[in-house]
């Protein structure tokens, strides 16, 4: 009867201590927290989330949104990630369309709110989302109001409220966007605390150098390659094959849960064969099955393309950035364009 007993007593104890171990391994990440006497960032996804990190240094706590191993594309903000927003000293968002929550988010935010609000990706000259859709001459089709976010209601979102139809937000994937994204994060965080302007400018100016360098040799190295197309899963690319002579040819859309036709498909096996294509690039936090199955139609390889979206859980523990991700993608690109 006492072996019963302490049994019975134990049993709860261990329930809870499982539960919360499942909880902090599956979510644990996803509710940071914002930290007292530091300057508290929240950033919309991972690329902005590592720039502000670099720039603030030990000055700033940034809270990344989206967490490890999660497609942004699929994510939106729950009631702990609105209350750090509004809490935050800072607010980065990309724009350009990328996150369909965000215009509701910036609305709801009240009117004495002290969080200064940045548009990451303005001074960016956006691609048309389509051939057949075009925006004014730098591809921007909204007029902004007074916190950076359009005045008019956008039309054509996807199943996720993502406005890929008018431009291609994919800007990041460009070093040199990347830096301009970066200048506008520095210049935010100024306005917020012009106490420490110095060591942004100087932490600004290191990762400013990091990403001329992967300019240059993202130019240096894809100079020498005689092949220049690359079929992709998701229409991610088209800043960085713009920037580096390279065709993208995707097998679905800007949205990466968009699924492509028959004809689609066909199109894509005679690209393959026509331009003796020799890997189908396929991206980490989504499904790699179509890919690998059109790969093994057309008699081809698969090969990592990121478009770094965000970081795996294997990734985030091996201390990835954008910069090493971008240089694995070159290592990438390179074998698959020899």
């Amino acid at each position: 009867m006492k072996r019963t007993f302490i049994q019975r007593a134990i049993l709860p104890v261990i329930l809870v201590l499982l539960l919360s171990t499942l909880l902090s391994a599956c979510g644990g990440r996803s509710q940071p927290a914002l930290v007292n006497g530091k300057i508290n960032i929240v950033a919309s996804f991972y690329p902005l989330y590592d720039f502000a990190s670099k720039i603030g240094g030990d000055h700033v706590n940034v809270v990344n949104l989206v967490p490890a191993g999660v497609e942004p594309h699929d994510w939106s903000p729950k009631s702990r990630d609105i209350q750090n927003l509004t809490k935050s000293d800072l607010f980065v968002y990309l724009g350009a369309g990328f996150e369909g929550w965000v215009h509701d988010t910036l609305d709801s935010l009240k009117k004495d709110s002290k969080t200064v609000v940045v548009e990451a990706s303005r001074g960016i000259e956006l691609l048309p989302g389509t051939e057949e859709e075009h925006g004014d001459e730098h591809g921007h089709n909204e007029k902004k109001d007074d916190h950076g976010h359009d005045e008019k209601k956008e039309e054509g979102k996807d199943e996720h409220g993502h406005d890929h139809g008018n431009t291609d937000p994919h800007v990041w994937l460009s070093p040199a966007n990347a830096k301009q994204l970066a200048v506008n994060i520095k210049d935010a965080l100024i306005q917020v605390d012009t106490a420490h302007k110095a060591d942004y400018e100087a932490n600004f100016k290191k990762l400013a150098d990091r990403l001329e360098q992967l300019d240059g040799k993202y130019k240096s190295e894809l100079a020498k390659t005689s092949k220049k197309d690359i079929v992709v899963t998701h229409q991610s690319f088209g800043y960085l094959a713009k920037a580096y002579g390279l065709n993208q040819k995707a097998i679905m859309g800007l949205a990466p849960d968009a699924e492509p036709t028959s004809k689609d498909m066909k199109n894509i096996l005679q690209f393959i064969k026509d331009n003796q294509v020799k890997y189908i690039f396929f991206e980490e936090l989504v499904s790699d099955k179509l890919a690998k199955t059109l790969a093994k139609d057309a008699g081809v390889e698969t090969l990592v393309l990121s478009p770094i979206e965000g970081l795996t859980e294997e990734q985030a523990k091996k201390g990835d950035d954008y910069v090493s991700l971008m240089e694995n993608n070159l290592n990438n690109l390179l074998k698959a364009l020899q």
